[in-house]
C-alpha cells in the first residue's frame, strides 16, 4: 500500500531530461555530472571521519592551495564526464590545461566546471558546491579548446549542486526553465522540487551579498551602492559562490564581486562560476551584469572568454537591486543598459 508520504510517480533527473529535451546524449551528460555530484556529496559527508580536511600540498590552475577534497572532487568529476562517451573537452578550475578526450570515448558535449567551489571554507563545515556549463561542440570540430571559448550566449545548459542540509542540483537549458531536484538518499536519485525557479519578482528579501574587506579598492558607484544598502538591508555573505547565489535565486537581493584597483579584471572565473550563474539568474528573471569592467557595462553571457581561466567581475540578483547600482554609475557618467 502506498504511503502518502512516498512519491509513486517521480520526477527523476532522467525523466525530466529526455521529456523537456529528447536529447539522449544530453540524458548521458546530466547522468554523469549526477552521478559525479553524488560521488562529490558522499565524500564531503564523511570528511571529517575520512580525514579529508586539509591542504594537498598542491596549488591549482589559478594559484589556490588545493585541499584534499578539491583533488578528489576533481577527479570524480573529470573521470564521470571522460568516459559518459558524450563528451570531447573538459575545462576544470583544478587543471591547466584542458582535457582532450580520446576518440574513443569523445562525443559533442564540451563542459566546464568547478568540482568544488568554496573548498577554502570546507575546513570549517561550511556549504559548498559545483558548478559547470555545457557548450556543443562546434560543426567541423573533432574537439579543441576553441569549441567552448565562447559567449555565455552559445552555452546549452548550465548549474550547480549545493551540498548542504540537502543535496541540490539546480540547473536550466537554454531559453528554459531554471528547476531544482533534491537528492533522495532513499533512491539515490535527484528528484524534482521546484518546477520553475524564480527571483522574486519584486526583488525579494533585502539582503546585500559582498566582501566588504576589498571595499577599500572598490570605484566610487560601488562604494556609494553597498553604502546605500546599509540600514535597510541585511549583509548576508557566505564566501561560498553556490551557497550565495543559491540564497539570492530563492530569497532575492543582490550578490557582488566587483572589479576593483587590485583585481581589474574581477576574482572570478568567467566560464565556470560567472557564465553559467549568470544564465541561471537572468533565466530565473534576474538581471546579470559584470558591473564597469573594461570601460563599460555589460551582460556577463555577453563576455567572450580569451582563455579557460579567465576572470571576470559579477553583480547579480534582481532588477530592484542592481537598478539602485546602475544609478549610482549613471551619477558618475556611466552609461548603463536599461532594465
Amino acid at each position: 500500500m502506498a504511503s502518502e508520504s512516498i512519491d509513486v510517480n517521480p520526477q527523476t533527473l532522467s525523466r525530466y531530461v529526455m521529456t523537456h529535451t529528447k536529447d539522449a546524449d544530453l540524458v548521458i551528460l546530466m547522468d554523469a555530472i549526477a552521478t559525479a555530484c553524488k560521488l562529490i556529496a558522499t565524500a564531503v559527508k564523511r570528511a571529517g571521519i575520512a580525514q579529508l580536511y586539509g591542504l594537498a600540498g598542491e596549488v591549482n590552475s589559478t594559484g589556490d592551495d588545493q585541499k584534499k577534497l578539491d583533488v578528489m572532487s576533481n577527479e570524480m568529476m573529470t573521470n564521470c564526464l571522460r568516459f559518459s562517451g558524450v563528451c570531447s573537452v573538459l575545462v576544470s578550475e583544478e587543471d591547466e590545461d584542458p582535457i582532450i578526450v580520446g576518440k574513443e570515448n569523445a562525443g559533442d558535449f564540451c563542459v566546464a566546471f568547478d568540482p568544488l567551489d568554496g573548498s577554502s571554507n570546507i575546513d570549517c563545515n561550511v556549504s559548498v558546491g559545483t558548478i559547470f556549463s555545457v557548450y556543443k561542440k562546434q560543426k567541423g570540430s573533432s574537439g579543441s579548446v576553441e569549441d567552448i571559448l565562447l559567449s555565455g550566449e552559445k552555452v546549452v545548459c548550465a548549474g550547480y549542486c549545493a551540498y548542504s542540509s540537502a543535496v541540490e542540483l539546480v540547473f536550466t537549458f537554454k531559453n528554459s526553465d531554471v528547476v531544482c531536484f533534491c537528492l533522495d538518499p532513499s533512491i539515490g536519485e535527484f528528484v524534482r522540487t521546484r518546477a520553475k525557479v524564480m527571483i522574486p519578482a519584486d526583488g525579494g528579501k533585502k539582503i546585500y551579498s559582498c566582501n566588504e574587506g576589498n571595499s577599500i579598492h572598490w570605484d566610487k558607484p560601488i562604494k556609494d551602492a553597498v553604502e546605500g544598502f546599509k540600514g535597510a538591508y541585511a549583509a548576508r555573505y557566505v564566501g561560498s559562490m553556490v551557497a550565495d547565489i543559491h540564497r539570492t535565486l530563492l530569497y532575492g537581493g543582490i550578490y557582488l564581486y566587483p572589479a576593483d584597483s587590485k583585481s581589474p579584471k574581477g576574482k572570478l572565473r568567467c566560464l565556470y562560476e560567472g557564465i553559467p550563474m549568470a544564465m541561471i539568474i537572468e533565466q530565473a528573471g534576474g538581471v546579470a551584469s559584470t558591473g564597469l569592467f573594461e570601460g563599460k557595462v555589460r551582460r556577463v553571457l555577453d563576455l567572450v572568454p580569451d582563455q579557460i581561466h579567465c576572470k571576470c567581475p559579477i553583480i547579480m540578483g534582481g532588477a530592484r537591486d542592481v537598478q539602485r547600482v546602475f544609478d549610482e554609475y549613471e551619477k558618475n557618467g556611466v552609461v548603463c543598459p536599461k532594465l
